[in-house]
């Protein structure tokens, strides 16, 4: 009859904004490991991306949780998409360019007209 957290809303959206997050992270996390298990020939980083993909999907799944599946998909690809372009830069070395950097303005502005809409 009620939904969990309808009382506090603020609070509910917090929780959404931090589970995406950090499911979009575990994604970006186990891609950065499919990167280095190279094609699934080296063991260890081949596990690690397997769980950071598994725990990705469980966050992303308690966030789903009261909200619309599809806006909840789109918001955790659009902060993976941000997240693996940071983790790119930061540990394989990879430029980010202007228009890299203004695709993740693009990104941004998509993820926030998509809970402006909700």
């Amino acid at each position: 009859m009620f939904e969990r957290g309808a009382r506090h809303p603020e609070r509910k959206n917090k929780m959404f904004i931090a589970l995406t997050a950090l499911a979009a992270l575990s994604f970006s996390v186990g891609g950065y490991f499919m990167k280095l298990s190279a094609g699934l020939t080296h063991l260890r980083p081949s596990l690690a991306m397997f769980g950071f993909f598994a725990l990705g999907a469980v966050l992303q799944t308690i966030a789903m949780r009261g909200e619309q599946m599809s806006s909840t998909y789109i918001v955790v690809l659009g902060l993976e998409a941000i997240s693996a372009l940071w983790l790119g830069v930061m540990l394989l070395d990879e430029k980010a360019s202007v228009i890299k950097l203004a695709g993740v303005g693009l990104v941004v502005s998509g993820i926030v007209l998509l809970r402006l809409g909700r």
